[in-house]
């Protein structure tokens, strides 16, 4: 299975230090680092991705 990974919206430009990618995988979803994918990639089952962005989505404002 080839893994296409996307960039996440929320990553900047060149110089952004937290730069993610998502990737669909046979086991889930793939969270990898896009300035050193080859470092390896965390795996979540859709739920526990689901219940990671609701969280993300509930705390970010504290972030800014």
């Amino acid at each position: 299975m080839t893994v296409q990974w996307r960039k996440s919206s929320y990553s900047g430009g060149a110089n952004d230090d937290v730069c993610v990618e998502l990737g669909r995988l046979a086991q889930g979803v793939g969270i990898r680092d896009s300035k050193d994918p080859d470092a390896g990639h965390l795996t979540l089952t859709p739920s526990a991705f689901g219940t990671l962005v609701s969280w993300i989505r509930q705390h970010q404002e504290s972030w800014r």
